[in-house]
């Protein structure tokens, strides 16, 4: 009889973790952000809708952050980068790297690898060992604003994020290439619309899948 009821036990919570969702925690600035973390609009909420219920998207993204520790308003700052170490993801992706293009961030730009790598280990850890890292290259920026110049995002920081990505055997996602032809989605140059957003949230859901 015992022995019964601990294999109806094990059955049960086998069935449990069947049915968890998969937890996946989007990172990044504005652009992850959207027009507001619980707002469908944003990608991580179409995400959520492109990969279905096996899955569970959080928004951590926060508006106008770095990546850099020295920039002027770095994500590592938040009380979302410590719920995302709370939360636990099976796959995270993170989406940082446009605001610290700007001049008083990009100052520091001999530091953006280390910390790139440092955030990436540091998320890890909270993760399960059979956890998921996507890095994500920047979006194109169609017209120079807040400060943010396609420049440096295309000249410098995108080998820098690929190197991050080699170094810590994270995958990488190309969103600027993809991206270069939907302009019109960005209405202030930086920002991508609804429809932006839709075409990010498939671009990821691609690679999670």
């Amino acid at each position: 009889m015992n022995k019964l009821f601990y294999i109806l036990l094990l059955f049960i919570g086998q069935e449990v973790l069947a049915q968890s969702p998969i937890k996946v925690a989007c990172v990044g600035n504005s652009i992850t952000q959207g027009p507001g973390r619980e707002h469908p609009d944003s990608y991580p909420l179409q995400l959520q809708e492109k990969l279905g219920k096996k899955y569970h998207v959080i928004n951590f993204g926060v508006s106008g952050r770095t990546l850099l520790k020295n920039g002027d308003y770095p994500y590592w700052n938040e009380p979302q980068f410590e719920g995302v170490k709370s939360f636990a993801p099976d796959i995270l992706v993170i989406k940082l790297g446009t605001n610290d293009s700007k001049p008083q961030n990009w100052k520091y730009k001999d530091e953006f690898l280390d910390n790139y790598v440092e955030m990436i280990e540091t998320f890890r850890a909270s993760m399960p060992e059979n956890g998921k890292i996507y890095v994500c290259l920047p979006v194109p920026v169609f017209k120079t604003n807040f400060d943010i110049t396609e420049e440096i995002i295309v000249n410098e920081m995108v080998q820098l994020i690929r190197q991050a990505a080699e170094k810590t055997g994270a995958s990488l996602i190309d969103m600027h290439q993809p991206m270069e032809k939907y302009g019109k989605l960005f209405a202030d140059g930086v920002h991508p619309n609804k429809r932006g957003n839709k075409i990010m949230a498939k671009l990821i859901a691609k690679e999670i899948r």
